[in-house]
């Protein structure tokens, strides 16, 4: 029997209310196997319209669900804290307001937390505004052992594609704020303290490339953010003194480059972490 599920999907006031309907629809009345909850959290204020949005799909959900209301916006890391003690069930699926599932994706992915993982991603494909059209696709690391070594790197799962036991997230002390990468931060402490994980490399999830994307990946505030994750890394001994200087000159570079540079040396930096991960 599969274990029961809940589905977090935090929401914020700039998410745009037609791509949640999508998301919404797409991870729960088109999977065959549907979550046995949803848990929205509603980051801070949004307008009246994303609101209705959200309000018609509770209504309408074939499944529970229910909106958690903050009263500001907290920020990622913070609403996702938020939406893991909102949720009843020890396993919990993420998903983004502005993706699309897969129709098998819980099915396939619920199989291995089944068999005793405590964290699953998936590869994916990445859009702009049609979905049918895809411009790239993500592929991650498999093998445990292969993804403890890429985690010293890059983060070894597509964010938006896993699912993961709460006890494992608590284990490792939950989501901490840093910059974008509060995600990458959370599932290296998770394999750290002996979580076991697995990625499908099949895609399971279609991401939304929004405008903007590379833009908010670069400039000093992300530099910093990447700064403070490396001094992490190396402090909580996932990462040596010399992995440690060549991820500030390698991934702190990246944060400095131009836009359009941005975008070529993204999936660049994404292969050579695989390689790298690969043959350590």
């Amino acid at each position: 029997m599969t274990s029961p599920f809940s589905l977090l999907l935090p929401v914020y006031g700039r998410d745009d209310p037609a791509q949640l309907v999508r998301a919404f629809r797409s991870a729960v009345d088109e999977q065959t196997l549907r979550p046995d909850e949803v848990v929205i959290v509603r980051d801070g204020p949004v307008p009246d319209g994303l609101g209705a949005t959200l309000a018609e799909l509770v209504a309408t959900s074939p499944v529970p669900a229910r909106v958690l209301p903050l009263e500001v916006n907290v920020g990622l890391a913070d609403a996702l804290t938020a939406g893991l003690a909102a949720c009843t069930h020890e396993v919990v699926a993420r998903m983004d307001a502005d993706d699309v599932a897969l129709p098998d994706r819980f099915a396939k992915q619920l199989a291995l937390l089944d068999e005793g993982y405590d964290l699953v991603g998936s590869g994916l494909y990445e859009f702009v505004d049609d979905e049918a059209v895809t411009i790239g696709v993500r592929t991650p690391p498999t093998g445990e052992a292969h993804i403890k070594r890429y985690a010293r790197f890059h983060d070894p799962f597509n964010h938006p594609t896993v699912v993961y036991r709460r006890a494992a997230v608590a284990a490792a002390g939950g989501y901490v704020p840093v910059g974008l990468m509060e995600d990458y931060w959370l599932f290296a402490r998770m394999l750290a303290t002996g979580a076991r994980a697995e990625n499908l490399p099949e895609p399971l999830v279609k991401y939304r490339v929004g405008a903007g994307a590379y833009k908010r990946r670069g400039g000093l505030k992300q530099l910093g953010a990447e700064l403070r994750l490396q001094r992490l890394m190396r402090r909580a001994g996932i990462t040596t003194n010399a992995e440690l200087v060549r991820n500030v000159v390698v991934r702190g570079g990246y944060r400095l480059v131009p836009e359009a540079l941005r975008k070529v040396a993204y999936r660049a930096l994404l292969q050579r972490g695989f390689r790298k991960g690969r043959s350590a």
